[in-house]
């Protein structure tokens, strides 16, 4: 808990790879969570490691001060806060949401004043930095907001991250950096998967290789990542390939709509759909090297058919 700052009731809304760890994070922190997600195991595995889960976002949001969406898109950000059963409508009056969702700006903005319509306060604040950082509460948050809610959502951001960056007050300028970010990250995990394949055909040791380049400036926390799975043979997703059809899709809408070239990007966002019409959309990113293996007719290191 960050120092003078009182606990708050919080509903964490999907318990996913990040979400989960989220949740942890704050229960930790000494804050009242509760965790909700559409798999029932997971909110009672949440319930039993940290005190409370519940089956709809509205049933999770009971008198909650601040709530935080960690799903995976725009349309689900939207109905877990605003639809039908949706968390805001048993919130506390004047209650935050935090948007941890990868999305356009646009889409941002849009729920943003959705939100604002209701009389709650909203955080555009999409998070990085992976599964365990997300148990640690040492994520990135690239926020964006009034000062009103970055005011009720600092206990709850100190828990979470171990670097807030504040970007504005006008949501969508978070997601804008995220989708930064986003272009980098598709294009390094594409590159890494590239180069331990390429390491593959020309019959090189893929332990060495990863020991060497994470020690040389070839290197990026995206090849040491998830170079790891490949040499390992660990494709169980922690990131799933479709994710990265839908951000670097979504860099492609707005590479049209600003008229910005980014070919780089373009590029990956076709090797990953290749690698979800092969089949392992929902595997993790790093099976983007076994679309290359079996383009070239390879076999990596106990990869799955």
């Amino acid at each position: 808990m960050a120092v003078g700052l009182p606990p708050k009731t919080i509903a964490v809304i999907g318990l996913g790879s990040m979400g989960f760890g989220i949740a942890a994070s704050l229960a930790r922190a000494g804050h009242a969570v509760t965790g909700c997600d559409i798999d029932p195991a997971l909110v009672a595995r949440f319930a039993a490691e940290h005190g409370s889960g519940a089956a709809t976002p509205l049933e999770a949001a009971k008198g909650a001060d601040i709530v935080v969406a960690v799903v995976v898109n725009a349309a689900q950000t939207r109905a877990v806060l605003l639809g039908n059963g949706g968390a805001l409508a048993a919130a506390k009056p004047g209650a935050l949401a935090i948007a941890c969702a990868t999305m356009s700006p646009d889409d941002a903005r849009t729920i943003a004043a959705e939100v604002a319509r209701t009389g709650h306060l909203y955080l555009d604040a999409p998070i990085s930095g992976g599964a365990q950082r997300a148990a640690e509460g040492a994520l990135t948050v690239l926020a964006s907001g009034s000062d009103a809610a970055f005011a009720a959502g600092e206990s709850a951001l100190a828990a979470m991250a171990a670097t807030l960056h504040r970007l504005g007050s006008e949501p969508g300028v978070g997601a804008a950096f995220k989708m930064v970010n986003q272009l980098l990250a598709g294009v390094h995990i594409a590159a890494a998967c590239e180069a331990l394949t390429f390491a593959q055909r020309l019959g090189l040791d893929l332990a060495k290789v990863y020991e060497v380049i994470t020690g040389s400036a070839g290197n990026s926390w995206m090849f040491e990542n998830r170079g790891r799975h490949v040499v390992e043979g660990d494709y169980a997703p922690r990131s799933a390939v479709d994710i990265f059809v839908k951000d670097l899709g979504i860099v492609a809408d707005m590479s049209r709509a600003t008229k910005f070239p980014t070919p780089m990007a373009g590029a990956g966002l076709q090797l990953f759909l290749m690698t979800a019409a092969a089949g392992m959309g929902r595997d993790d990113d790093a099976s983007v090297a076994r679309l290359f293996a079996r383009i070239a007719g390879l076999e990596l290191p106990n990869a799955p058919d």
